[in-house]
């Protein structure tokens, strides 16, 4: 969880992803953090979000993001 915590840090150092659980119906992500977010995931945990995958509810926090990348991890 440090590396995902890391990462988003990386793409959006503003925001307070521990508390935030609206990131992407709250508006608080856009397309393009999104798409670069995705990139980073899959470089960093040698996984493949697809499209199927993006949905809010995946995104919307950082904890869903994680278990976006533990679902994915064992498949």
């Amino acid at each position: 969880m440090d590396e995902l915590k890391r990462i988003l840090e990386e793409v959006r150092p503003d925001l307070d992803f521990e508390n935030e659980k609206m990131l992407i119906d709250g508006g608080i992500l856009d397309s393009f953090d999104i798409i670069t977010i995705v990139g980073e995931l899959n470089e960093a945990f040698g996984i493949e979000i697809n499209v199927a995958d993006l949905l809010p509810e995946n995104f919307n926090s950082m904890d869903a993001m994680w278990e976006l990348i533990q679902k994915l991890r064992n498949e």
